[in-house]
């Protein structure tokens, strides 16, 4: 299964910029690359990156109505994504989304036909307290809780130390491998085929670590924030990931 590659923009991108990031991302042969976008970029995207595969970064847990302002996992579908983030650390911190939010949107994605990338990770105090599988592990209870055991194996998961995130700093190789360890671990004790899921490591990967993280077991690719950014960094990540 090759690695998959995934770019987070967040709040980031104006059209001209855009314009030289996309253009500068090619393929790389034996790495699945994903760009997820602002929501006013996607048409953008989806006209210039035919062969990369797009992504957004949220999504309403709602099929359609009045939910002013909301975006849902169809109208996604329209500009061909076929990737959503959903739970990512700074939607449950900022926008307070708990795990039954991120239950549900990850449920709404997979009915419209689009992956769910499900972010799980725990808080420094948290990792400190030594609860880091207790904080995941309800996480994840939420989510199977709302999929069951067979639709669990078709969304992509991504741990993301809270910690790590924006901050410059990476979880050590062996922080990385105790919990992809756990999760995969975790996933197979309920039922759900683990060997078929992805489960990618989010917090600042940048090219000077991608191949120390994409070596370690378990890890079947990269969330990436500010080094999405910049096309030689993440063009330098796709292709470490190429040779692990």
């Amino acid at each position: 299964m090759d690695k998959l590659v995934a770019g987070n923009w967040k709040m980031n991108g104006g059209l001209a910029s855009n314009r030289l990031l996309l253009d500068a991302f090619t393929p790389v042969s034996g790495v699945d690359m994903l760009v997820c976008v602002p929501y006013p970029y996607l048409s953008q995207a989806q006209q210039r990156t035919p062969s990369i595969a797009l992504g957004a970064q949220d999504v309403s847990e709602f099929p359609a109505g009045a939910y002013t302002g909301e975006v849902s996992a169809a109208m996604l579908r329209d500009f061909d994504c076929t990737f959503v983030i959903v739970g990512h650390s700074e939607r449950r911190a900022l926008f307070h989304e708990d795990n039954a939010t991120v239950a549900r949107k990850a449920a709404a994605a997979l009915a419209a036909g689009v992956t769910p990338i499900v972010c799980v990770g725990e808080t420094l105090a948290e990792r400190d307290a030594g609860r880091v599988m207790d904080v995941i592990g309800a996480q994840l209870s939420a989510v199977l809780e709302v999929l069951g055991v067979a639709a669990m194996a078709r969304i992509v998961l991504a741990y993301e130390p809270v910690w790590a995130i924006g901050a410059g700093r990476s979880a050590s190789a062996e922080q990385v491998a105790g919990v992809h360890g756990a999760i995969r671990a975790w996933l197979a004790t309920r039922g759900v085929d683990a060997g078929t899921l992805r489960i990618l490591y989010g917090g600042s990967v940048k090219p000077q670590n991608a191949a120390e993280l994409f070596a370690i077991q378990h890890v079947d690719g990269a969330l990436v924030g500010g080094a999405s950014l910049v096309a030689d960094d993440f063009m330098a990540i796709c292709r470490a990931a190429a040779h692990r």
